[in-house]
């Protein structure tokens, strides 16, 4: 089965030199790793106290992140190595100011992982979510080098769980310690003989409820709002829009509208406005001169959503009629009732807020009015829902805490 694992990698590496003469993200993928343990042996000294957390791409380093920051917190005396697999996550957070050296993960193999870790010589390693790379992790163990899974949730349907997965039911046994998010992942891995489990819950909540504090006051928006009741669209795609629309267009509320689409390009942007038949106009136009006038608040930036979530009484969460919705957090720890497409059941936090009545899925035109008209025409519904959200969001939090404690003891 490691011929087969190895093998199955010489073809992954041979498949993205081929698909980086005509694609840019394979390319950023082979050229981040150019000369890689030149750049490490140049940058790091490895006589530090490292701590080293990996993560796939920008959704792991999302979870990972309040670990990161809490462990740096609590241990100033080392320093944080982060490591990405994907350009999505490494080119996007390469400048992150919570770590100390920011690098692309050597491809995974015996030598690879030997030299790399001899270079950075960590004393404690995390792994975030779904990271299990065999060679990297079997030689910290052999290492005696402690490492850890974070955020971890695992399936049924998964390898490790196969009758013929006990090549990577073995990789499992090399973590020191397995921090999962829920009782049926740890569950799970006792049926295949694995104790060092703890169940620590998605340290995502953490995140968000940091995000809370941090969000940013938009004079300009509250100028926008002029206390009405305010629904934030955020990162919809053009489905989610080709229902909301039509139900902004011909709705009696005396409500306001904030839009922040998933795309900013200016096509997307200028179909928005010119299917929308109410007084809109562009963040990039606004002021606090003219804020009042519009029914309709179209973001043309990134990086404010979380921030706009305060000013809202309702949001659609956009990317259900798709491959799966967006981040639903953020919006539900403001307080306020969420909305989104059908294709949720992969997100555990969507479908626990469903059942708790705190969020609401839609599948066409005439469940969308159906929803809005009820939360809009009762207050006491609209309010109730807005504190089981954020109900459930503070009854999540604490994992980063659990998992700092565990990480050196």
């Amino acid at each position: 089965m490691r011929l087969i694992y190895d093998l199955g990698l010489v073809i992954y590496s041979m498949s993205i030199r081929i698909a980086s003469i005509f694609n840019g993200k394979a390319r950023l993928w082979l050229n981040g790793r150019k000369n890689l343990f030149v750049n490490i042996l140049k940058q790091v000294n490895p006589q530090e106290k490292i701590a080293w957390f990996h993560c796939a791409s920008l959704g792991e380093f999302e979870q990972g992140r309040p670990v990161i920051e809490a462990f740096r917190k609590q241990n100033p005396e080392y320093k944080i190595l982060l490591t990405f697999f994907s350009p999505s996550g490494y080119e996007i957070r390469k400048n992150y100011d919570g770590a100390d050296y920011i690098f692309y993960l050597p491809m995974d193999s015996k030598k690879n992982a030997e030299k790399f870790i001899e270079l950075i010589n960590p004393s404690v390693v995390v792994f975030v979510k779904y990271e299990f790379w065999y060679h990297f992790i079997q030689t910290l163990n052999n290492k005696n080098i402690p490492v850890y899974l974070i955020s971890a949730n695992f399936r049924s349907t998964q390898i490790f769980f196969k009758r013929y997965g006990g090549f990577f039911r073995d990789l499992l046994k090399f973590f020191t310690y397995i921090f999962v998010q829920t009782s049926s992942s740890k569950d799970l891995l006792l049926t295949i003989g694995l104790n060092n489990i703890s169940i620590a819950g998605d340290t995502r909540f953490d995140r968000v409820y940091s995000i809370v504090k941090q969000a940013n006051r938009l004079p300009v928006v509250e100028k926008f709002k002029q206390n009405k009741t305010t629904i934030i669209v955020g990162s919809s795609w053009k489905e989610d829009e080709e229902i909301l629309i039509p139900y902004l267009n011909q709705t009696f509320h005396d409500v306001k509208w904030i839009i922040a689409p998933h795309e900013i390009h200016e096509e997307n942007l200028s179909r928005i406005v010119r299917n929308i038949n109410k007084r809109i106009v562009r963040y990039s136009e606004i002021n606090r001169d003219n804020a009042s006038d519009f029914d309709v608040l179209l973001i043309d930036n990134i990086g404010m959503l979380s921030s706009l979530y305060y000013y809202g009484d309702i949001a659609y969460i956009g990317g259900g009629f798709g491959k799966g919705i967006h981040n639903i957090l953020e919006a539900a720890t403001f307080g306020i009732p969420v909305i989104f497409g059908p294709n949720f059941q992969k997100f555990r936090e969507a479908v626990e807020l469903i059942n708790q009545e705190g969020a609401f899925s839609i599948r066409s035109f005439e469940e969308l009015m159906n929803t809005l008209d009820t939360l809009l025409q009762n207050q006491e519904l609209l309010d109730t829902a807005g504190k089981i959200a954020k109900k459930f969001i503070e009854n999540s939090l604490g994992a980063t805490n659990i998992i700092v404690e565990k990480l050196l003891t």
